[in-house]
């Protein structure tokens, strides 16, 4: 099965789950939810809490364009009650598993399925696919909460009422957080208001806040930087005296600092403005380790390096010194 047919498949197949229910939790305990990548498993606990067992499976550092699912993967999404994935080919080699597992009738979300809807949103990426990074404007992530909420309630009727409340609380911290980083991106100078990254993960972030974005690889590091794209982002960095670059914690360092090295050959200095999150959240058990902690973290280093007013610590204190 081609990887587009599939994905088509697994839409339709998702679109008849929500009626699906499994038996309470109130009942029996915590049931199991598998999230493909973190960020979607911390808006699992933010609105489930004791109630549900959630694991993820891509964790800290790694790149889910490239994560090939182990045995272990596949039989825990097998076991799990429920199960969200991000969807817009994000996890490209898990497609078949997904389909196979919604045509099963075990309940699976595609917490994007909202965005899809909303005629307009998506932006597009590469091969004629939409860019999956919408975890990159707040706004796209509060939208997932409601994908999240939705599916528990079905699942878990008795308990609706709790994950109602709880992702209305959860809703009001990411609306602190989104305009947080607008204010912020808005403090940078104009003609420093540029984000140069390994890859291209940031579209919605640039769109959101007002920052223009260049990638040196496409919207999946399966794309591999040329020469002349490395020499063009050169140019731009001397042309446009950028100060500052960033590397990623999930791809490798190597063409940024072929950047630099470019970059004071032609006298123009340019730093390691720091290290950020876009496919994959810092260590479990940190603040950077959940989304609201991943995109301020974000926020506050871009804001920084680029000569802008943010708090060393982030908009809750809470910004790990060592970053």
């Amino acid at each position: 099965m081609k990887i587009q047919a599939a994905v088509l498949l697994l839409a339709g197949l998702t679109l008849l789950l929500p009626g699906c229910s499994g038996a309470p939790a109130s009942k029996e305990g915590p049931y199991r939810v598998v999230a493909t990548v973190e960020m979607i498993a911390d808006i699992v606990r933010e609105i489930a809490g004791p109630l549900a067992q959630i694991d993820g499976i891509i964790g800290e550092g790694v790149d889910p364009h490239l994560y090939k699912p182990t045995a272990p993967d596949v039989k825990a999404m097998q076991s799990a009650d429920v199960v969200f994935y991000n969807g817009l080919l994000l996890e490209g080699k898990m497609t078949d598993i997904l389909v196979k597992l919604a045509a099963s009738g075990k309940p699976v979300y595609a917490v994007t399925d909202g965005l899809a809807e909303d005629s307009g949103y998506l932006l597009s990426g590469e091969n004629e696919h939409h860019d999956p990074h919408v975890w990159m404007e707040v706004k796209g992530w509060i939208a997932a909460t409601k994908i999240v909420e939705k599916a528990l309630a079905a699942f878990d009727a008795p308990n609706a009422t709790t994950y109602q409340a709880n992702a209305a609380v959860y809703r009001a911290k990411l609306e602190s957080l989104d305009q947080y980083a607008k204010t912020s991106i808005a403090s940078i100078p104009e003609t420093q208001r540029v984000l140069v990254t390994a890859h291209d993960a940031f579209q919605y972030l640039s769109r959101a806040y007002g920052i223009e974005v260049r990638g040196i690889q496409g919207m999946s590091t399966e794309s591999e930087a040329g020469v002349k794209d490395i020499e063009d982002l050169v140019s731009f960095l001397v042309e446009r005296k950028i100060p500052a670059v960033f590397v990623e914690s999930s791809v490798s360092d190597k063409n940024v600092r072929a950047l630099l090295e470019g970059a004071a050959a032609r006298g123009h200095t340019v730093v390691i403005g720091g290290e950020l999150y876009s496919d994959a959240m810092g260590a479990a058990g940190t603040y950077e380790g959940t989304y609201l902690g991943m995109i301020d973290h974000n926020i506050t280093t871009i804001t920084r390096a680029l000569g802008g007013t943010a708090p060393e610590k982030g908009f809750q204190g809470k910004r790990s010194p060592a970053h």
